[in-house]
């Protein structure tokens, strides 16, 4: 029987409604959801009745549409789908659709030798495809490519009608970075789609630049009653003309990209070309070069990168050495992967003799990310105490928040949970710059006071206020030992510029002043080179002392110490936290 178009928007709206598995929906609710529906789409605004609505579940029911839909309901009130799974659009097609799209088929293939038509080549064979899957009940032929968990592919319908009908559209948006949904007023002017995700262009206001959005990171989109702004500036057509993907520079002109692709990929790169400028400049013994007149965006170097090894960027040079940096970085992850054995032996090292140093924890890239956000953060800080001997951060965590999520990466977090065990938390971070031929050093001394947030008398736990302003406490020997010292490197640290020199085997007790001194002039000590990205560990009770910085180098260190005892009733950690509990949140 006849459906009309009225009809098919409620059906569609009941489909919806009842797929929804984490609503209920009375009649009522269906009635109210299938009258905004009708007022979206065809401007009627005279609501639907509650017969209507009856009617269509029945008839979606029944088998007169082919639907067979399994509604029930629910404690004689509440509408849904027996399977949650169900929905009519995955139904099979009626032999009066398959005879329908045959027609269209038909028709369409008619215009695929036009020069206007190429874009119809593709979809043709799927259409046809489709068609003979459904007559012959076989595996289909064709197999394209989709991703069947894609978010925002609901909003492309409601976008397409806003362009058409010059309607601006009200936004809920959320892109990866931000922390929280912005919601404004949009005026769209182009869908776009890119490796199987959609963009929606448009803008917010005449003033403001031109956005492309993502369809995956739009929450909600409703209507919006402001006065429509028609693209009067932007030739849609060129937009993305200089471009691979989708990020454009409107002020930014084309550039010459020369690349060199070895023999095996040359075949790939020619009959599938990167770009629709790409151009063949020469075929060499072993490859290729071509050129592309195209914007440097990230799109491009993602498509560059893609062939590993293939490819080699000739010019322009800043974007040869961007590729160049991302490949290094890209090794570096690989080399710097720590080891479960390595780590093993190591925390064996520092129980016995109280340290050991650890290479390869940080890459380039990660202590880079370091120390930038340090310096942003203090650059204008006078607050932070500053001379032309020492930079020192106290409290890093809470003054510098956003350093968690650099510190601990994935091999320190390895570190944490697989080499101290389970329940470490942080108890104290420290940033420490010992510039150039600083005249400061450190005597040999114990780790013994830990700082906690008042001071309280609490038996065996004997207080005082440091030189800082902080309270510091003398805590028994057990809370030492389950102790374990982090430090950083965030340059390469040797003799020359401070490192620290320890005396092995001294953590096993707290010494007296007459015993450090004695084993200061008849122990011999050792003195720990770290490489830049490596993690010196060590026993807070291990005597260690620094020297005076005798070269052009810095020495920046980031200090971070854990336990796994909580303190008695009446003391608290100054700095505790549980950081890879809550990086996990």
């Amino acid at each position: 029987m006849p459906v009309n178009r009225n009809a098919l928007i409620r059906y569609r709206t009941l489909d919806n409604c009842l797929r929804n598995k984490y609503r209920k929906w009375t009649l009522e609710d269906l009635i109210d959801a299938c009258s905004d529906a009708l007022y979206e789409y065809e401007g009627i605004d005279k609501g639907v009745s509650r017969r209507t609505v009856q009617m269509d579940l029945q008839m979606m029911r029944s088998d007169k549409l082919g639907y067979n839909a399994p509604i029930i309901v629910i404690d004689k009130k509440y509408y849904a789908y027996e399977d949650p799974e169900y929905s009519i659009t995955n139904i099979p097609l009626t032999e009066q659709d398959l005879g329908k799209l045959t027609e269209v088929a038909d028709i369409l293939r008619q215009f695929k030798g036009f020069t206007h038509f190429h874009e119809l080549n593709g979809m043709v064979q799927r259409l046809e495809d489709r068609i003979h899957t459904a007559k012959t009940k076989q595996a289909p032929v064709i197999d394209l490519e989709k991703n069947d968990h894609l978010k925002g592919l609901e909003h492309i319908d409601a976008l397409y009608q806003a362009i058409i009908k010059k309607r601006p559209v009200q936004l809920s948006y959320q892109s990866f970075k931000a922390r929280e949904a912005q919601t404004f007023t949009f005026h769209p002017y182009l869908l776009k789609e890119y490796r199987n995700r959609w963009f929606v262009l448009g803008i917010k206001k005449n003033s403001q630049p031109v956005l492309v959005l993502a369809l995956d990171r739009i929450l909600e989109v409703g209507e919006s009653h402001e006065p429509y702004l028609e693209n009067t500036t932007l030739n849609l057509a060129d937009y993305f003309k200089h471009v691979l993907g989708v990020s454009v520079n409107p002020y930014e002109e084309p550039e010459e990209v020369e690349l060199y692709f070895n023999r095996e990929n040359a075949p790939y790169v020619l009959t599938k070309p990167l770009h629709h400028s790409q151009q063949l400049m020469e075929r060499t013994s072993n490859g290729i070069i071509v050129r592309l007149q195209v914007q440097l965006n990230f799109e491009l170097e993602r498509e560059i990168l893609g062939f590993g090894d293939c490819v080699k960027v000739l010019k322009p040079h800043k974007l040869k050495r961007r590729i160049h940096e991302k490949m290094c970085n890209a090794a570096e992850q690989y080399e710097k992967e720590l080891n479960l054995t390595e780590l093993s032996h190591s925390i064996t090292k520092v129980q016995r003799r109280g340290y050991a140093v650890l290479e390869n924890i940080y890459t380039s890239k990660e202590v880079g990310k370091m120390l930038s956000t340090i310096t942003r953060a203090t650059e204008n800080e006078e607050r932070f105490r500053k001379t032309d001997d020492l930079f020192a951060i106290r409290s890093l965590l809470k003054e510098i928040p956003t350093l968690k999520q650099h510190i601990f990466n994935e091999n320190l977090c390895k570190i944490i949970r697989e080499g101290f065990g389970e329940g470490y938390f942080l108890t104290k971070a420290i940033y420490f710059d010992k510039p150039p031929k600083s005249n400061w050093y450190v005597t040999w001394h114990q780790d013994v006071p830990i700082n906690v947030v008042e001071k309280k008398e609490v038996d065996g736990f004997s207080s005082w206020t440091n030189k800082a302003g902080l309270v510091s406490v003398r805590p028994p020997l057990e809370y030492l030992q389950s102790a374990f010292t982090l430090r950083i490197h965030l340059d390469n640290t040797d003799e020359e510029n401070g490192a620290l020199k320890v005396i092995p085997r001294t953590h096993f007790s707290i010494l007296s002043d007459a015993e450090v001194a004695e084993l200061r002039e008849s122990a011999e000590s050792k003195s720990c080179k770290v490489l830049k990205g490596g993690v010196h560990l060590l026993k807070p009770l291990t005597l260690h002392a620094s020297s005076k910085t005798l070269n052009e180098k810095h020495r920046r260190v980031i200090h971070l110490e854990f336990n796994s005892k909580e303190l008695p009733d009446g003391l608290e950690w100054l700095e505790r936290e549980d950081v890879l509990h809550n990086l996990a949140q």
